[in-house]
């Protein structure tokens, strides 16, 4: 099937790859003594990219010899540079070379640099409407960002579109030339204005806007949140000539006449003759190998030929039926995937079952298509329940793509589907949290080099989007088969990589993939809700709404839109000249959350709409939404529990998202009233006390933390006796707090400035709080300089239990982006041990269920540290110790895990 490909246009930052591949790649030489690592490298690169996407349209462009316009401007540009390594430069020509063989366009241009002839192209390609993907490692790229331009750096795959731009950099992308002009490149010895680093430079983008708005508003950079803001406008001044040199230097061109445009860039058959003796000289042997029968860098006959539906089979008839399900039964493990109607799984009608022994081989089983002319098919009861036996063994291993939501569909049809050995989704999950997206399509490219049959191509997009039964059989089977075949292939490519650590392959299969069992139980069974409750919820939230709607019209003196940034910006910041704290990328006074905080100290507007914000959010989220979410068959709510989502192993859920029911308002705690039990039962709510803190003490060892929490302390309490050196018994209520910020703070690599914002204390006493505190326990100092070395030196850090973080930052140059990394480091191990040591509770407690309590506990949700059940009043007490004792021992560190659990008629009353 041909397919449009998501980025018709591809340009490759050939001179970016060139130095990338020489410095990451080992030293390879073929037997002549020639270096080829480089070679290797870059071509490597460019067949993996071409798999990935199939361009339509391409080109590698590189750096030409000699002077560029900028070094006219600026004769020291880029003169710190050391000149190019001789074993690199032998490698440039056969680079080409082969490039070239392989039929794709290369430009090198005389005068410029290969960023000149990329913005150009890229300006040419937005403005026809093409969508283009720029492949470099350059960040200085990101300023040819727009709504049809994506950078990606194939080392970690991140894509970087508008919006990822301004997560990354805090600005958009067309205030990156603005950006590199204050802070200067060392790189390319752009000189920017001295004494502006990356926060600086942010605070006056954010703040004021861009250069020309910077300049002409000195005045107001004094009134900037940044170190050295006051002094900054006379340095801003005295070095203008330096700034606007600057923008210059890193402002790419897009205005090249070139030979060629966009239209031009099609590749052209590749040379196998020209293209196999360079294989053989450089010594390439595999890809010489693959020449024998195919093209090694054309999408439509890339090296995933094992992904292919000539070996796709639909099963239309008894016979093939039971020749299926006899070979289904026989094998060591297979692949099983559902189709249905919808992705709500308490609303889910099985279409069809696809199924996978061997790779390469697949099949389709339809029950459910029901457009007309629909051929014949198995009927889905008769179908179900021959499958049922084979489902519902234990012994016979199956694989899936996010199976929990299959088991789910399955016991809408009274299926409990077991003997769920892997999942190919938490594989992916556990070898890399943070590699990208878990899901098949990302997967399939990642790991295995193809591009899926996405489901918009075959049943169209938007509303008039059809269902998987109203699809045209053959193209449903080729793409429901596909996955089954994607799937197993998956696991097997997966497996043998998870397999190269002693520890990850056990976090699979004793953990994520048991949980997801238990997950599906906990969502199919949903929670009990009192929608009279939250009604008239809704009705009270509604008339204080009002009330402070009304409250704030009359402070502003006429009426407007709260919902409008616009309007707010204009009563706020005009109209009653409220100071501005905080600019938005645009040069905007900012009205977020963190900017009426600060001005409801002082300020009554700000205030009410901060409540007015919460309250809406509140009625919006929960206390309207929650009552439709009753399922109409079950009259419960049922979430959907996510676990390849959190990058530390925590769970999170969505529709409704339980985790983020406010707790710290009444209004809040008011919405988990509505959370009841049956009648004869009682909400228990068991939560771990502390975990975090406790899991400080184990993973330091500090013989003091590890006293206070074997000896019952408070833990607050005690901190604050050590560092502020007072009896236990002497310690204030302002010292508790401080400790506690203090405990909490250095869990999450809270810097001395971060905690004396918190405390709203100078820097230096902050910092002398936490000089005392490493003084009392230099257990935790260690811990924290022991786990930054690891992280730098491995590239990850480990929760007790082996599941890994892996942090892509922690050797960034960006220093903002390394220290992010660094408090990662430290608070990742215990984060993610917490959420280990909960998901090994939910194990052991499901287990004593299944044996001993069936009828009488249902564990119901999971939010963060705690568990919530519905449990029969008659035998309550022994069953919420039972449960209790469990998780209390779901772990063995060096300190004792204190588990507190709370009995109610709902959820609130038992927290």
């Amino acid at each position: 099937m041909s397919k449009q490909p998501e980025y018709p246009l591809i340009l490759v930052d050939g001179s970016s790859y060139l130095f990338r591949a020489f410095h990451a790649m080992p030293n390879l030489t073929n037997s002549k003594g020639d270096h080829t690592g480089a070679v290797y490298g870059v071509i490597n690169m460019l067949r993996s990219l071409i798999r990935q996407y199939s361009p339509e349209k391409i080109a590698v462009v590189f750096d030409a010899k000699g002077k560029t316009f900028r070094d006219d401007i600026y004769p020291e540009y880029k003169a710190h540079r050391p000149p190019m390594p001789d074993d690199l430069r032998a490698q440039i020509q056969p680079i080409h070379d082969i490039i070239r063989a392989m039929g794709l366009p290369i430009i090198v241009e005389d005068g410029v640099e290969a960023d000149d002839v990329i913005g150009t192209l890229t300006r040419q390609a937005s403005e026809a409407g093409i969508r283009t993907l720029v492949s470099t490692g350059d960040k200085d790229l990101a300023q040819l960002v727009d709504h049809n331009v994506t950078l990606i750096n194939t080392m970690n795959n991140s894509l970087l579109d508008p919006d990822a731009v301004v997560e990354k950099f805090g600005i958009p992308p067309e205030l990156v030339i603005d950006f590199l002009a204050l802070k200067g490149d060392k790189v390319d010895n752009i000189p920017g204005v001295p004494g502006v680093g990356d926060k600086s430079a942010l605070a006056m983008l954010q703040g004021l806007g861009d250069l020309n708005s910077i300049y002409a508003r000195l005045e107001d950079i004094a009134s900037l949140d940044f170190r050295g803001a006051k002094g900054m406008a006379a340095k801003m001044a005295e070095y203008e000539e330096q700034a606007r040199l600057s923008y210059q230097l890193a402002t790419i061109k897009t205005d090249l006449q070139l030979q060629v445009t966009p239209e031009d860039l099609t590749p052209s058959g590749a040379d196998k003759q020209k293209l196999a003796a360079l294989f053989a000289e450089f010594e390439f042997k595999r890809w010489l190998e693959e020449l024998g029968d195919q093209d090694p860098t054309l999408p439509e006959t890339s090296s995933d030929t094992s992904i292919s539906a000539e070996r796709y089979e639909t099963i239309l008839t008894e016979k093939q039926f039971f020749y299926w399900l006899e070979k289904l039964s026989q094998a060591p493990l297979f692949a099983l995937d559902t189709e249905t109607t919808s992705l709500n799984y308490m609303e889910a009608q099985i279409v069809g079952l696809c199924f996978a022994v061997t790779p390469g081989e697949a099949a389709y089983l339809p029950v459910g298509h029901d457009y007309m002319d629909a051929p014949q098919q198995l009927g889905r009861a008769w179908v179900l329940d021959q499958l049922k036996p084979l489902l519902e063994d234990e012994n016979r291993l199956k694989v899936g793509q996010h199976i929990k939501y299959d088991m789910n569909v399955l016991a809408n049809y009274g299926i409990r589907l077991k003997g769920v050995a892997f999942d190919t989704m938490l594989e992916s999950y556990v070898l890399n949290s943070v590699a990208g997206r878990h899901d098949m399509d990302s997967l399939a490219e990642r790991y295995l080099g193809h591009k899926t049959i996405h489901f918009e191509e075959i049943a169209g997009k938007g509303a008039k989007q059809l269902t998987f039964n109203q699809i045209p059989l053959e193209q449903a089977a080729t793409y429901a088969a596909e996955d089954a075949d994607v799937t197993l292939q998956l696991h097997q490519t997966l497996w043998s990589q998870l397999k190269e650590s002693k520890q990850l392959p056990q976090i699979v299969t004793e953990l994520e993939v048991p949980l997801a069992t238990v997950l599906a139980k906990m969502e199919y069974r949903g929670v009990l809700i009192d929608s009279q409750k939250l009604r008239l919820q809704s009705q009270q939230l509604a008339s204080r709404i009002l009330e402070l709607e009304k409250e704030v019209y009359e402070l502003a003196g006429e009426e407007f839109n709260l919902g409008s940034t616009k309007q707010l910006q204009e009563i706020l910041f005009n109209k009653l000249n409220l100071p501005v704290v905080k600019k938005t990328p645009k040069g905007v006074p900012s009205t977020s959350e963190e900017v009426l905080q600060t001005l409801a100290n002082q300020f009554p507007m700000p205030k009410l709409l901060m409540e007015y914000r919460g309250l809406t959010k509140l009625k919006n989220t929960y206390t309207d939404k929650l009552p439709k979410m009753i399922n109409h068959r079950t009259g419960r709510v049922h979430t959907s529990y996510h676990q390849a989502v959190a990058a530390t192993g925590r769970l999170s859920s969505t529709d409704p998202n339980l985790q983020n029911i406010p707790i710290r308002t009444a209004e809040g705690r008011r919405v988990r009233q509505a959370f009841v039990a049956e009648p004869g039962y009682k909400i228990v709510a068991a939560d771990y006390s502390q975990i975090e803190l406790r899991i400080m003490a184990h993973l330091s060892a500090d013989k003091g933390l590890v006293d206070a929490f074997a000896q019952g302390k408070d833990i607050h309490r005690a901190t604050a006796a050590e560092v502020f050196g007072v009896a236990l018994d002497q310690v204030s209520a302002d010292q508790r707090r401080s400790a506690k910020a203090i405990n909490f703070g250095l869990i999450y690599g809270m810097s001395a400035f971060g905690l004396a914002q918190q405390l709203n204390v100078p820097r230096q006493e902050a910092q002398s709080y936490m000089d005392l505190y490493f003084d009392r326990y230099p257990g935790v100092l260690d811990y924290m300089e022991r786990t930054r070395a690891q992280a730098k030196q491995q590239g990850y850090v480990s929760t007790v239990f082996g599941r890994r973080l892996y942090l892509p930052e922690i050797k960034s140059s960006n220093g903002a982006r390394r220290k992010g990394a660094e408090r990662a480091a430290i608070n990742a191990p215990m984060q993610g041990t917490a959420a280990d040591i909960i998901k090994r509770a939910m194990l052991a407690v499901d287990s004593w269920i299944e044996a001993h309590a069936a009828e009488e506990v249902r564990m119901l949700m999971q939010v963060h540290d705690e568990l919530v059940f519905e449990i029969k009043e008659q035998n309550l007490d022994s069953h919420r110790q039972q449960i209790v004792e469990l998780m209390e021992n779901a772990a063995s560190l060096d300190v004792p895990l204190l588990v507190e659990a709370g009995v109610g008629a709902n959820w609130d009353e038992a927290h």
